[in-house]
């Protein structure tokens, strides 16, 4: 899934692409990912600039897919549906080392051709969520005994002790 500049250029309207990207690549050696599908790629790249020497194309589109990951309070399975929004601006230059702070929103590029695989990764990884939770009122597992607190109970001692009066804990409750 690429676009060349010069083929922008002559392009009377945007370039579709509608591609599953495999994604096994970018999510390896994540524990906290038990398995995820190809991302479905919907994008649209369109020449913004007036001629080869002022050449911007805009990628635009939508990300789709699922992904399996671990619930981060009980560490069940949790499956995750993504709906990624994806923009991203290419502006092709002699030395893009340069202008790469100039403008956060543009990526500096000196080849003609741009292979967005990278950038649907990236913003892939980017969307997944920090906390993964099987539901919001997720109550995770004892710290005691490690049961799951969302199928069953336990009569562990759940007090919270100040770390500073810990010792004083020994003289009063034994």
């Amino acid at each position: 899934m690429h676009f060349e500049f010069r083929a922008m250029v002559k392009l009377e309207g945007p370039l579709q692409f509608h591609e599953s990207v495999d994604i096994d690549r970018a999510v390896e050696g994540r524990r906290d990912i038990l398995a995820v599908e190809p991302v479905h790629a919907d994008l649209q790249a369109t020449f913004t600039g007036t001629d080869l020497l002022d050449n911007m194309v805009e990628v635009q589109g939508k990300l789709t897919g699922h992904v399996e990951m671990v619930c981060s309070r009980c560490l069940t399975s949790v499956r995750e549906q993504l709906d990624i929004p994806f923009h991203e601006r290419f502006k092709l230059v002699k030395q893009p080392e340069e202008l790469q702070d100039e403008d956060d929103e543009t990526i500096y590029v000196d080849h003609d051709m741009v292979d967005l695989i990278p950038f649907v990764e990236e913003t892939f990884l980017l969307y997944l969520p920090q906390i993964p939770l099987c539901k919001s009122s997720c109550k995770g597992l004892c710290q005691r005994c490690g049961i799951d607190l969302n199928n069953s109970t336990c009569n562990c001692d759940t007090r919270v002790v100040d770390p500073r009066l810990a010792g004083l804990k020994d003289l009063f409750f034994d």
